[in-house]
């Protein structure tokens, strides 16, 4: 007995020793891998990247910009449906254990001891959390060691809430989603408050394997494991078996949402606000900063804009024959469709679609359509085909449909929309232009068209081109002369004029097409008919370096030099500045500045940029205690006298009434404008406005060269601004342009400037202390009534210019 009792003895001492020495070896080890665990505390104010998003003005959504798809959602957003579905597929014992479940790790190291070493990981989310936050992805039992570590820190800090939250919210759910929130948008086009269970039970099964998952590649497997995370709901008491039952004979349902700003033809627009912001915030905060940002994008509008300026560019090019097709493919071959949908297609200029020609004869041709491609990547099996026939190629001005297309061309085609199958041929344009539209109280604009496609190419020729604006810039020189001393019936000489440059050369303008109408006008037959020479006699008069400083004043121009052919519109510009400065000849001289973008916010709904800076005195009452009304400070600097902005603005009523933008009239509303053709005519503008709407047009090639050599602003941008205003202003009243107080109208003759009550007598805009001349200048002896130089010809020392 006494030898067993030390026998016992010594295996107690040898097992206490050996517990000793083990617990210090696992404390050593632990300390050593505690020491540079890395800081859980940081997920207190963790805030995750979080995508920006872009609102169109009337909130729908216009772009997406991230790095990784996610939208952030506090614990008590997400419904407990979606809890639980990720609990059952993930961790069960997730609200009872403290960071590490003993059972799946004992069930992890089963497995592995069987001799499968990478089947289980035992992960509970608080670990799945430390390792995503904190650690790396590496499989290594020293990485799983510094989790479990982690996940005891973590649960000992934070809430089961919180832990969750964190998981919910940062877990990638594959197709570039992270998150419930953002992957519940994408895949379901829903909110997490939406999703049916099947739908809930597959975004749950994605942790495991997003990419063996794909709902497309690998559907049978996506749903088998769909239908295992409905098994561990209804095996943990979560749903019932009948609702289960139901949601697994669902097909997976997913239909990834495509959000692109071609949903509203408005890539130029979108791409502005994304350089804007990334100039104003820096990459990382427009990727990760989870902004919201209005913008002021009207959508409708905008739709308009692109296909008066799309139309505008297809009239003009038509008009200048066909040019071939796009390239050619063997359709002898057998299926075409493979080889058609690997053609890139512009995605922003629909109806038109991409066509290849199958068979031809003299009177038609029949057509195959690009197929579209399935959500999973792969090209439709359906074929659909149409007909081309003479009224669909008649522009062309070839004498049969074969002599304009053959088997094998690749085409752009558009459905004719009274004729069932049949489809005209398109083709896309080599000139281009862009058109933006603005309201001139606020700058906001509303809608703006870089080109004729953002997916041909993304250069915005709205904000980015500058071209000579030729005489769309002339109002500006003749608002400088009215705001000196000028009225719309002062007298300038419309005769030859020559200029010494100072280098031995002699400037000689001429009017446009050299015509000889010469003689003495009033400024507003300068302006209504364009008159060159009488443009430069007054700029020369005022002198160019007032002009120079009000064309600053109005943001057309940053530093214009002061020569006489920067009357004319030598400089260059761009649409929006031209569109801007327009606008505040439209709102009676007030300084606006141009802006895409309403407001901002950031992750946490706070305002950190606003564009209207006005202050609005009373807003901010409580209740309504029989106040003075709330009423808007507007503190913006005055450019330009209110009753010089309504004389120039009446003065171009004229050019649409009677002058080179008659065109116009065609939009039954009130409207002032101004065209402009430079040298050769290179450029076309037509820049105006209504009493609430300011619309520019600019046309012209990407590398600058001749329109033709009768091409004329009247011609082509007046029609493309006409066709937009039509559909822009069709349901708004025709209201007259504000007249400010002083002004005083008098019936006047425009040919004359003199009064006048006959036919054809206006109501002319004079400033208090001015009125109509008695006297015309005739060119007959008769007595004169003018304040400008009235010589004939007239040889003076001056700037010169390109122009």
């Amino acid at each position: 007995m006494r030898g067993i009792g030390r026998f016992l003895g010594f295996l107690f001492a040898s097992g206490a020793i050996l517990f000793v020495i083990g617990a210090a070896a696992a404390g050593l080890l632990i300390w050593n891998y505690e020491k540079d665990l890395p800081d859980y505390t940081q997920l207190r104010n963790y805030e995750p990247p979080v995508m920006t998003r872009v609102h169109a003005g009337d909130g729908s959504i216009l772009a997406e910009y991230s790095k990784q798809r996610r939208l952030y959602l506090p614990i008590n957003s997400i419904p407990p449906l979606v809890k639980n579905a990720f609990i059952a597929a993930e961790d069960k014992n997730f609200y009872t254990h403290s960071g590490i479940d003993p059972e799946g790790v004992i069930r992890a190291a089963l497995v592995y001891f069987q001799g499968n070493k990478s089947v289980q990981g035992a992960s509970t989310i608080t670990q799945q959390v430390a390792k995503n936050f904190l650690l790396t992805n590496e499989r290594t039992f020293e990485r799983k060691i510094r989790e479990m570590l982690l996940s005891f820190r973590i649960e000992a800090a934070y809430s089961k809430d919180r832990i969750l939250e964190l998981y919910l919210n940062e877990i990638y759910l594959g197709l570039g989603n992270y998150g419930v929130a953002a992957a519940a948008l994408n895949y379901y086009g829903k909110s997490v408050n939406e999703l049916t269970l099947a739908e809930v039970a597959y975004l749950a099964a994605l942790p495991k394997a997003p990419s063996t998952l794909h709902p497309f590649r690998n559907r049978d497997v996506a749903i088998a494991r769909r239908n295992y995370v409905l098994d561990r709901m209804v095996a943990d008491g979560m749903v019932k078996a009948d609702a289960a039952d139901k949601a697994r004979k669902e097909p997976l349902g997913v239909n990834p949402r495509v959000l692109s700003p071609n949903t509203y033809v408005a890539g130029f627009f979108a791409e502005d606000v994304r350089r804007e912001l990334l100039d104003r915030y820096g990459e990382k905060k427009l990727y990760e900063g989870g902004l919201s940002v209005r913008t002021t994008l009207d959508p409708q509008m905008q739709v308009q804009a692109r296909k008066a300026l799309t139309d505008g560019l297809v009239r003009y090019d038509e008009a200048h024959g066909y040019r071939g097709p796009m390239r050619g493919i063997n359709v002898d071959a057998g299926d075409w469709g493979p080889a058609l949908a690997e053609i890139p297609a512009l995605g922003d200029i629909k109806p038109w679609r991409l066509a290849v020609v199958l068979d031809v004869n003299e009177g038609s041709a029949r057509i195959g359509l690009q197929p579209p491609r399935e959500a999973s990547g792969e090209v439709s099996r359906e074929r659909a085909t149409g007909l081309l026939t003479m009224d669909g190629i008649r522009w062309t001005r070839r004498t049969s449909v074969r002599a304009a297309v053959t088997p094998g061309d690749v085409i752009y085609v558009e459905p004719m929309t009274d004729r069932a199958g049949q489809y005209r041929l398109r083709q896309i344009p080599e000139v281009s232009g862009a058109i933006v539209a603005m309201d001139p109280y606020t700058g906001r604009v509303l809608a703006m068209v870089g080109g004729f496609s953002y997916d041909q190419s993304e250069f915005n020729r709205a904000s980015q081109a500058y071209r000579q604006p030729g005489s769309s810039f002339k109002p500006f020189v003749y608002s400088t002369a009215l705001d000196n001393g000028y009225t719309p019936s002062s007298i300038i000489q419309d005769a030859p004029i020559e200029i010494d440059q100072g280098n031995g050369e002699v400037w000689r303008p001429e009017n446009y097409g050299n015509s000889q109408n010469f003689g003495p006008h009033t400024l507003r037959y300068g302006i209504e008919h364009s008159r060159n020479l009488m443009t430069v006699r007054l700029a020369r008069d005022v002198g160019m370096p007032l002009i120079a400083e009000y064309a600053k004043r109005f943001g057309v121009y940053d530093d214009m030099p002061p020569m006489l052919a920067m009357s004319l519109g030598a400089g260059e510009t761009t649409v929006l500045r031209m569109v801007t400065a327009y606008s505040m000849l439209a709102n009676g001289g007030r300084r606006i500045k141009a802006s895409l973008i309403d407001r901002i916010q950031d992750r946490w709904g706070r305002t950190i940029y606003k564009h209207d800076q006005r202050v609005c005195q009373g807003c901010d009452a409580d209740k309504w205690e029989n106040q003075p009304e709330p009423r808007l400070i507007d503190k913006r600097e005055q450019v330009l006298d209110p009753l010089t902005a309504y004389q120039i603005t009446s003065m171009m009523e004229g050019v649409i009434t009677r002058g080179t933008a008659q065109v116009m009239k065609a939009v039954g509303k009130r409207m002032a404008g101004k065209t402009g053709t430079t040298n050769d005519a290179k450029d076309v503008w037509f820049v105006g406005f209504s009493p609430d709407l300011a619309v520019g047009v600019f046309m012209g090639y990407d590398r600058p060269r001749s329109l033709g050599d009768s091409a004329t602003a009247g011609q082509y941008a007046a029609p493309i601004a006409r066709d937009f205003m039509i559909q822009a202003l069709k349901n708004k009243p025709d209201v007259p342009f504000r007249v400010p107080p002083g002004i005083k109208l008098i019936s006047i003759d425009p040919r004359t400037g003199m009064r006048s009550s006959g036919a054809g007598s206006i109501l002319e805009g004079f400033k208090p202390g001015t009125a109509p001349p008695d006297f015309f200048a005739g060119g007959d002896g008769t007595p004169r009534a003018s304040n400008s130089p009235g010589s004939d010809r007239s040889v003076g020392s001056g700037t010169g210019g390109l122009y």
